[in-house]
């Protein structure tokens, strides 16, 4: 539940951040509302599509094969979330700056309000399709069933656009950098524990051995099947019995990520700051 709430909350959080930014450079101008909630509505349905189009896909495999589907589904999670972290510390300025000349150039006529509603309906697509795989990710290492993690999914989507709004209205500062930083490595984490229960799969599955000889047993401190085991088991990975193939995967996707943020980073502030 923790999870999907996370994750929602982050996608949701960044729309909702990006249609701000439009409604913020294109005040004044007539119309402007029913194009932007055009752009909005049209996201969420495409997202609704990739949501049907995924739900087929798992059903497919509801009898033969589950673990390879399910062990396949968490890996592209990992991928993904490896590549968004990334993406956003290269181009998150740039995509504000970009927003800011959309709303900018229709407010001048330079461009028409139908260009709103593809910069938001983009948006929010992208933002949404990231949330249906992340959240089939974590289905398929969640325990509690697609009710829990609807309900943080829905907590999630509350509280992302809540914050946006307060943001939008100027009624709360909070550092936007900061808030990312947080979320980047709660999303880290949670995609590294993503990759050891990938691990594990694998290993039932038979096509890893075993998965290697289990490094320690914590269980008789923390279960992994209790309340906070599994709460901690869906945000960073936690296994009160975890093998060396899963300690490696954990490990390596968490210095993977944090190098490909850093790099990412490191290169968008080389573009932002040209050598005179």
């Amino acid at each position: 539940m923790l999870a999907s709430l996370i994750i929602v909350f982050r996608e949701v959080l960044e729309a909702g951040l990006i249609v701000g930014i439009v409604l913020a450079a294109t005040q004044g101008v007539v119309g402007r509302g029913r194009w932007i909630a055009l752009g909005i509505v049209g996201g969420i349905v495409g997202s609704c599509i990739v949501a049907a189009f995924a739900d087929a896909i798992s059903a497919l495999f509801a009898d033969t094969g589950q673990e390879l589907f399910n062990a396949g589904v968490l890996l592209i999670a990992v991928v993904m979330l490896a590549w968004h972290n990334a993406w956003m510390a290269q181009h998150g300025r740039e995509l504000a700056r970009d927003m800011k000349a959309v709303g900018h150039a229709v407010r001048s006529g330079e461009k028409s309000l139908a260009a709103l509603a593809i910069v938001i309906g983009v948006a929010v697509l992208r933002e949404g399709s990231e949330v249906v795989l992340f959240l089939t990710g974590i289905l398929a290492s969640e325990e509690g069933g697609i009710a829990t993690v609807a309900a943080g999914g829905l907590g999630g989507m509350a509280l992302g656009a809540l914050v946006s709004v307060l943001l939008y209205a100027g009624l709360v500062q909070i550092p936007t950098r900061h808030l990312f930083s947080t979320t980047t490595w709660l999303l880290t984490l949670l995609a590294a524990g993503m990759a050891a229960t990938a691990v594990n799969f694998l290993a039932q599955a038979g096509i890893l051995m075993a998965g290697g000889t289990i490094l320690w047993d914590s269980s008789g401190i923390l279960r992994d099947n209790s309340l906070i085991g599994q709460a901690l088991h869906v945000l960073v990975g936690y296994t009160d019995r975890p093998t060396e193939a899963q300690l490696v995967a954990y490990v390596a996707v968490v210095a993977g990520i944090l190098l490909l943020t850093r790099w990412a980073a490191r290169g968008s502030s080389r573009v932002a700051s040209p050598v005179r």
